[in-house]
């Protein structure tokens, strides 16, 4: 199904709405049924919920911002079905891999903390699981077969889940000569 012909900023906004309202807020909600369907396994956690409400916010923002670089600077949306058309390998991608879903896991936990959740908890580590799985079997083949050997030298020089300490920089490709051919050779 194409969707070319629809604005990318207007997809972005039903995509990334859809999945949130789906994750954050459907899926959390069913989960956490489980605590009060059954309470025994309910565990109350007091003030501490603030700091996973922090870790909600903070986990929410980075998601919404690493996609906009995804977005914005791989001239696509950031899903499978309608993917980017470059590699991006700037701003937080200089990092780490996949900071979209590390990010909305951190979100996704920050929920189940601020709940006090044993159910969305559930949910959290199911998804960690889902997400290294559709990562690893998924996404990074068919980034491999979409960028080939410059998504393998990324892959190579930046972690999947956990962030580099320093930025990683690209190599930069042999600028071409005014007359258009990259190098001279000498008929004999």
């Amino acid at each position: 199904m194409k969707v070319d012909w629809i604005p990318l900023p207007i997809r972005m906004l039903f995509y990334t709405a859809g999945f949130l309202g789906l994750v954050l807020v459907g899926l959390p909600w069913l989960f956490h049924r489980l605590d009060v369907r059954f309470p025994a396994v309910h565990v109350e956690i007091g003030w501490f919920r603030l700091a996973g409400a922090a870790l909600f916010g903070v986990g929410l923002s980075l998601y919404l911002a690493a996609s906009y670089v995804l977005t914005r600077r791989g001239k696509g949306a950031f899903v499978e079905f309608d993917p980017p058309r470059e590699l991006v390998v700037e701003g937080p991608y200089r990092y780490v891999r996949n900071p979209v879903v590390a990010c909305l896991l951190g979100a996704m936990l920050g929920e189940a903390i601020s709940l006090s959740s044993t159910g969305v908890l559930l949910m959290f580590l199911c998804f960690m699981v889902l997400a290294h799985r559709q990562v690893t079997r998924l996404e990074e083949p068919l980034l491999r077969k979409r960028f080939g050997p410059s998504y393998d030298d990324y892959c190579a020089h930046v972690p999947r889940w956990i962030p580099r300490r320093t930025p990683w920089t690209a190599p930069q490709k042999p600028a071409a000569p005014p007359d258009g051919r990259l190098g001279r050779t000498r008929a004999g």
